[in-house]
């Protein structure tokens, strides 16, 4: 199961920017999951969460993972398409010159720090 490497790695970056900021705690953090990145969703929710029971910026915090689909571009016809429903082969004009624009990626995206007020 690597998305406990992963979910390690997202920790240590988010820890790192915490600190940065002079955050404390944290309220959210946003979570931006390719939908061909190989990183199965409910697996990296249920490493996170055993994993921010240990991070005290983190714990209590809440977990919001959103989906990047996946688009392959065509190098002969010069469209994209949905990669998950169509593979490699450009369902417009049947090439096998295609590449895969975005999905394999993972970001976060936000983070939201309690109003220590």
């Amino acid at each position: 199961m690597h998305e406990l490497g992963v979910v390690f790695h997202c920790i240590k970056q988010i820890n790192e920017i915490a600190a940065e900021n002079n955050v404390k705690k944290l309220n959210s953090v946003t979570i931006e999951i390719g939908e061909v990145s190989t990183v199965i969703p409910h697996l990296f929710e249920d490493c996170w969460n055993w994993a921010i029971k240990k991070e005290p910026v983190l714990q209590n915090s809440m977990l919001i993972i959103e989906k990047i689909d996946a688009v392959t571009h065509c190098e002969d016809c010069l469209k994209d398409y949905p990669t998950v429903q169509y593979g490699k082969i450009c369902p417009h004009c049947g090439s096998e010159h295609t590449f895969l624009l975005r999905g394999n990626e993972i970001y976060i995206k936000q983070i939201e720090a309690v109003d220590n007020e």
